[in-house]
């Protein structure tokens, strides 16, 4: 068990974060907040790097600085709890949805948590929130994407971000329009995915909607997660060559299977990822090369700076902290931390049952977040139904914009049907 306990003080994140001067806030005032995530194991990369993401977003909600124009980006702590701060103590999940429901338990039971944010994977966040909903306590998703997880009738599940279906969604009204804009459509897909509530929910809703668009689906490819060969793998993707391959993949997965087509000389006419693996920078790093060209769809988008002016002000003080810019995990781990805090300060209170009371009732303008989406509104599931997706692809080892057309930094490489 690895159980971090994080107070918000000054000088935590270096000389560029100095200028926020930061408020000792007596132990009587913190509002607990528990952060559950894989920081040992094989997820414990991006459990990291949330980490940093969720201590950067504390900085904002209770330093004292200059407004920064997203929600909570005042600064100062929970004004209408008479200045609280936001108190943070980190559990390591393992990547293990049965050790995620222990540190679940035991951030509300022994820490005192009025809320638990997380996780990462869907499976993980499964587990969590049962337990949330036993207690009576929120859950906020940050990064969760599963459909099915806002599905099952739970009164204390609240998701910010898109989930599988919004995102697929996104992915094939892109091929639509790539199609429309290019004269070369799509044709067939091949579907890849690990065995896992996250691949599986993502296949069937692939599935779904190909059939939809009049796509044949000429692979269908249900893998073990963490495997420590793809070649095989590697090998029916290439006998399918599709014009397109649609992979459901965290890090390790998703670097392996480029790597094992590579091997074998099969370079696909194109990638177009459910985010995941795909999105995080030890991708990046691991796939080097063979990762440029890939696409993926996201939540958030670096270059929408004209958008969102706050972007590389939040970015600024990420990378200052933890020496990376902004990812779609990383970026929705803040927003998730920043709209759940907004909450607690409209509900005055730190009782669990004003939060979520709270939570229902959120309508926070799109222009106050750092995310490309319209806003943050929750339906009666607790999903939010605002949040867009954006398609990115990678142009000399970074992400960047290429969908939609009128919010692109870049046009899109397509090479499908050339």
């Amino acid at each position: 068990m690895d159980r971090r306990q994080f107070i918000i003080g000054a000088g935590a994140m270096g000389a560029s974060a100095a200028a926020m001067g930061s408020t000792a806030a007596r132990a009587a005032d913190d509002v607990v907040i528990g952060v559950v995530y894989p920081l040992t194991g094989n997820g414990a990369a991006v459990g990291l790097d949330a980490k940093a993401a969720y201590e950067v977003a504390a900085r904002i909600i209770n330093d004292t600085h200059p407004a920064i124009g997203v929600s909570m980006g005042k600064g100062g702590g929970l004004d209408k709890l008479g200045g609280a701060k936001i108190r943070l103590v980190f559990a390591d999940s393992q990547n293990d949805p049965q050790k995620a429901r222990a540190e679940a338990e035991r951030l509300i039971t022994q820490d005192k948590a009025v809320a638990i944010v997380g996780s990462y994977t869907s499976a993980t966040g499964a587990t969590i929130s049962q337990v949330t909903e036993r207690y009576e306590v929120p859950y906020m998703s940050a990064d969760n994407s599963s459909p099915s997880l806002h599905q099952r009738g739970l009164k204390w599940f609240f998701r910010t971000s898109p989930h599988d279906e919004m995102f697929t969604k996104g992915m094939f009204d892109f091929l639509s329009d790539v199609a429309k804009k290019t004269g070369r459509p799509a044709k067939t897909v091949a579907l890849f995915y690990e065995d896992s509530i996250f691949g599986t929910d993502s296949s069937n809703v692939q599935r779904k909607l190909a059939a939809a668009a009049g796509m044949q689906v000429v692979a269908d490819i249900r893998y073990r997660a963490s495997s420590p060969s793809l070649s095989t793998e590697a090998q029916k993707l290439k006998a399918a060559n599709a014009d397109v391959i649609l992979p459901s993949s965290y890090t390790s997965d998703a670097i392996l299977i480029l790597r094992a087509m590579a091997e074998i000389g099969y370079k696909p006419k194109a990638v177009l990822a459910q985010a995941a693996g795909f999105q995080e920078s030890a991708f990046m790093q691991g796939a080097a090369a063979l990762a440029e060209g890939v696409m993926s769809r996201s939540s958030f988008a670096l270059d929408a700076d004209k958008l969102r002016p706050a972007i590389p002000v939040v970015n600024a003080l990420y990378k200052d902290h933890n020496k990376k810019d902004l990812n779609d995990n990383t970026s929705r781990e803040i927003t998730a931390l920043l709209t759940l805090a907004d909450a607690i300060n409209r509900a005055g209170t730190a009782k669990p049952d004003a939060i979520r009371a709270a939570l229902v009732g959120t309508d926070i303008p799109g222009s106050q977040t750092i995310m490309p989406w319209a806003g943050v509104k929750f339906d009666e599931n607790g999903q939010n139904t605002l949040c867009n997706p954006v398609i990115q692809q990678v142009f000399d080892g970074s992400y960047k914009t290429v969908w939609p057309f009128d919010l692109a930094a870049k046009d899109v490489i397509w090479t499908v049907g050339t």
